[in-house]
This record gives structure tokens, sequence and C-alpha cells, in this order.
């Protein structure tokens, strides 16, 4: 019967939890912090060849947070419970960098909303449109998102985007969307579709704070360009 590697089959001084004892989590690389968590590599490969295979077959940090399920079973060794602590492992991270987290998180500039739903949006293959949902004291209290697919103004309706910020009795809204290209530079689409949105805002006295576009790490906001 062939061998499962674990963590404790390597020598002591290459275990990841000893060296992050010893040294401090920042000197271990993404691997190791990685087997930390998996624990168990597969028949004939040890917990850090495992995890730097993971790694470089889905491109990354990044390619973990963006990797189903379904994807992630695709590789050889990981199973059902591999592939859901990577699941847990990615919203985790997510939730680290949003108001999921439980605290209260306020916008008081386009960075923040951007950096609000980023690591959320910026990989994301098709285009999203999301509603952060705010209170009178610029504090978001929920989100939602919309539509996914090409951004039209046939797909995005005033209705859904408003539905959710009704029911919250919200004070002002920001919209989010992503271009898949990386390349956040507005289209006339963009424009059009947060004028109509804009207007709509007003007839119900829910304010469009703004919109920003997400690409690949970076984004731009309308307001800030007066393009609303």
């Amino acid at each position: 019967m062939e061998k499962v590697i674990k963590v404790n089959d390597l020598p002591k001084n290459e275990r990841p939890r000893e060296r992050l004892l010893r040294y401090g989590a920042e000197v271990l690389s993404n691997s190791e912090l990685l087997a930390i968590i998996l624990r168990t590599g597969c028949k004939n490969e040890d917990i850090l060849g495992l995890c730097n295979r993971i790694l470089n077959q889905n491109g990354g940090i990044n390619g973990l947070l963006n990797s189903n399920a379904d994807e992630f079973m695709k590789l050889k060794g990981i199973g059902k419970a591999k592939a859901s602590q990577l699941l847990a492992l990615g919203e985790l991270s997510k939730r680290l960098k949003s108001f999921k987290s439980g605290e209260e998180y306020k916008i008081s500039s386009p960075k923040d909303a951007a950096d609000l739903v980023m690591e959320e949006m910026r990989h994301l293959k098709q285009e999203c449109l999301k509603v952060l949902m705010l209170n009178t004291k610029n504090i978001v209290i929920g989100y939602n998102n919309v539509s996914l697919g090409t951004l039209n103004s046939s797909i995005v309706h005033p209705r859904e985007v408003f539905c959710e910020a009704i029911k919250k009795s919200c004070a002002s809204i920001i919209i989010c969307h992503n271009h898949p290209s990386g390349d956040p530079s507005p289209s006339n689409e963009d424009i059009n579709i947060t004028n109509r949105i804009k207007e709509c805002g007003k007839l119900i006295g829910i304010e469009l704070l703004d919109h920003l576009i997400i690409g690949n790490g970076s984004f731009i906001s309308l307001k800030e360009k007066n393009a609303i």
C-alpha cells in the first residue's frame, strides 16, 4: 500500500509549523503556509510538493481565491476534504477585507469602496455589478450582486439596483463593476448606465454616490472623473 506523506514525515527542521513558531509566519513561503493548513500530502508526494504544485497549477494565491470545488478536485491529491479547506481559506481571506468580518466599514473615499470589493472582483471572468448599500453615516450595511455577464442597459435595470436598497432603507448606494480585461477605463455604456441609475435614485430618494470600475489591482471612480 502506498503511503500518504504527512507533515510529520518531513525532517523536523523542515516542518512548516516548527519553522513558523521559531521564526514567525512572515518568513514562510506560500507553499509552507498552505502546508500548515492542508497537513497531509498524497501518495508519493509530500505536503510541500503538493502545495507547490497546487499553487503552480492555479496561478498562485490569486488563483486559489478564485477557484471552485470542481476545479480543485481535478488536481491530483485533492479530494473533497482538501477542496473544502481551500475554499474556506479563500472565503476567510475575502472576508478579512470586507465588512463581512463583522466590523463596521465606513466609506470616506472611492478608495475605501474599491478596497472593499477589489479582491473579490479583480479576477472575475465575467462582468459583475455589485451594489454597496450605505446608511446616513456612509457605513456599509449590505451589498448585493444584481447582474453577471456583459453589462448593458437592457440587463442592468434600475429596479434591480434599488430593490434591496429600498428594503434596507438605505440613504445612498455605490455601484461597482469589474472589467475582466483588467483595464478599468469606462465605456460609453458604463456612463449611460450610471446616469440612468442616478436619475432614478433622485426620484426615490436614494443617492448614487459613485460608480467604480474595477480592473486588475486598479480602479476608476466616475465621481472623480466628473462623469456623475
